[in-house]
């Protein structure tokens, strides 16, 4: 990597990895809440329906986050159990789909293991860090699939870059940032892959750090964090604020 490649990434990682950035990305459910019982919680969620058009699943997030409110907040709202009866088509004739492809009952399956985990752990974050203290060669990434394998909306898949999860482990590992909140301190910041979707990956092909021919794997975005920590070794994956800020604005 020549060093003007080097310097146009960190100029544009700066560039984006600010305040103003949240407020059009869906990391502005990490500032729901203050405290990180509930933003674990509703990132976790956020993370799992950010995909597709941004108008389209936004409103869909805060649809669900303000119900839970009306129960003191997200994680009252999953352990107590008031989501069974609060998470509903608002009549029989609507449809079942909640967000594209996936149903209420997909959504409801996802909040109905939030709740054991909450009651068995008493935190999202004791039952993953659990977890990882017991396979530390896996990658964090790989536990919070597993944790979630019978929920469709968890992203699954030896090959599956698994976007969504790796932004999430972003946003709940990274310190020293005025967007990710780095509640996860455990997690060692250079273990994270970046988040690779169509934006990242078209822009890391322009760039060269990719070939032409790179499909959206898991494959290529180990291969990318790989590259980006020629620039930040400890700390790879800040290079998705210099590489999805550009893709999304353009």
């Amino acid at each position: 990597m020549n060093q003007t490649l080097i310097e146009k990434l960190k100029m544009l990682a700066e560039k984006y990895e600010t305040k103003a950035f949240i407020k059009e990305d869906p990391s502005r459910f990490l500032w729901w809440y203050n405290d990180k019982e509930n933003a674990e919680i509703a990132s976790f969620i956020a993370a799992m329906l950010s995909f597709g058009n941004r108008k389209q699943f936004i409103p869909k997030i805060e649809f669900i986050l303000n119900i839970a409110d009306c129960s003191g907040g997200i994680n009252n709202w999953i352990k107590s159990g008031n989501f069974q009866k609060d998470f509903l088509p608002k009549n029989k004739t609507e449809s079942q789909k909640f967000y594209r492809f996936y149903s209420y009952k997909d959504l409801l399956n996802l909040f109905l293991a939030l709740q054991q985990i909450i009651c068995k752990c008493g935190s999202f974050e004791q039952l993953v860090y659990n977890e990882y203290k017991k396979s530390p060669q896996k990658n964090i990434i790989d536990i919070l699939s597993e944790i979630f394998a019978d929920c469709a909306i968890v992203p699954k898949g030896k090959s599956s870059a698994k976007k969504r999860l790796c932004m999430f482990a972003r946003w709940m590992v990274r310190s020293n940032s005025c967007v990710d909140r780095g509640f996860w301190s455990w997690v060692p910041m250079k273990d994270l892959i970046i988040p690779l979707d169509v934006h990242v990956l078209e822009e890391s092909i322009k760039f060269g750090l990719l070939p032409p021919e790179s499909k959206p794997t898991r494959k290529t975005a180990e291969l990318l964090t790989e590259q980006l920590k020629q620039i930040w070794p400890e700390d790879p994956v800040k290079g998705d604020y210099a590489l999805f800020g550009p893709g999304v604005n353009n």
